[in-house]
């Protein structure tokens, strides 16, 4: 499981939202925490409406306060800050994967807006799509407060895919360590929330893919049904759902109505113009929902 959490900082009160996450998890994990600040290059005077740190010892003393107020004496936490100045903080993020050695990234999505979000990504999704490593993405409140953390109840996303899968391992360590329900869920997309192909096939054979969503449904079913029945084996308490409508908008609406506190997906990594472009479901809801969203990079069968 998690034994070394990297938590990167830019100085703002928005970036500290991912803080309560952090704590979280190393305390219940008995996990090394690193705060981590990149000097950018032609970095902004502001950030979020809060100067921005502008030197390397503005920034060594604010990693080390932030430790001391933020994580209990009994958690260890380290320090970092990268000195050279870097023209892509998420590419940077990334270089010091081998040097700093974490098992996961937690940081803030900060959001620009829906339609443009959707267009440029945030430096939180650009850090999975270029990166191995599972990243814990959180969200201010709308009031920019900080919000508590806790992991009672995780929602799983699944397809049937065996790459998709690869989320379960995770979902079920934390399930243990935190004494969470994990609720499992498979979306079918209603008629009306077809996309790419799927669409034209539905103009040509209304009829035909009528029957192919409800074979996709009774599959779905069998799916869940099989993959519940071993999980309960295994000991943990769990749900299982098959539900219908678009993806993304069905699980983030799942997500709220079973006051979920982590929604844990594998991704393929897709930002920016290629999520909008392929309709990532991961991106949309990191787009949409104020949820924590852990997201496990595929790994190729």
């Amino acid at each position: 499981m998690f034994k070394h959490i990297l938590v990167p900082l830019d100085g703002s009160a928005m970036a500290e939202a991912a803080l309560p996450a952090a704590t979280f998890l190393a305390k219940k994990l008995d996990a090394m925490t690193t705060l981590f600040h990149v000097m950018e290059r032609n970095a902004p005077r502001a950030v979020h409406g809060q100067t921005h740190l502008q030197h390397v010892e503005e920034a060594v003393n604010y990693l080390a306060e932030t430790a001391r107020r933020t994580f209990p004496e009994d958690v260890k936490v380290g320090c970092h800050v990268h000195e050279n100045e870097a023209d892509s903080v998420a590419e940077s993020i990334v270089e010091h994967m081998d040097e700093l050695n974490p098992d996961v990234i937690i940081m803030c999505s900060h959001g620009r807006g829906k339609a443009l979000h959707l267009f440029l990504g945030s430096i939180a999704q650009k850090v999975v799509s270029m990166g191995s490593l599972p990243v814990l993405i959180t969200h201010p409140e709308k009031d920019g407060d900080i919000p508590v953390f806790t992991c009672k109840t995780l929602l799983l996303p699944l397809d049937g895919n065996p790459d998709h899968e690869q989320a379960l391992p995770v979902s079920k360590e934390l399930a243990e360590v935190c004494g969470a329900v994990l609720h499992l869920a498979v979306v079918i997309p209603s008629y009306g929330a077809l996309s790419g192909q799927r669409v034209v096939t539905s103009r040509f054979l209304p009829g035909t893919m009528s029957k192919l969503l409800e074979m996709s449904v009774d599959n779905a079913k069998e799916y869940l049904r099989s993959l519940l029945e071993t999980i309960r084996g295994q000991g943990f308490a769990a749900s299982a759902h098959v539900l219908r409508g678009d993806p993304a908008t069905v699980i983030i609406h799942s997500a709220q109505q079973s006051q979920a506190d982590l929604i844990v997906l594998a991704t393929h990594g897709r930002t920016g113009m290629e999520a909008f472009c392929k309709g990532s479901v991961t991106h949309k809801i990191c787009s949409r929902s104020r949820i924590p969203l852990l997201l496990i990079p595929v790994e190729k069968i």
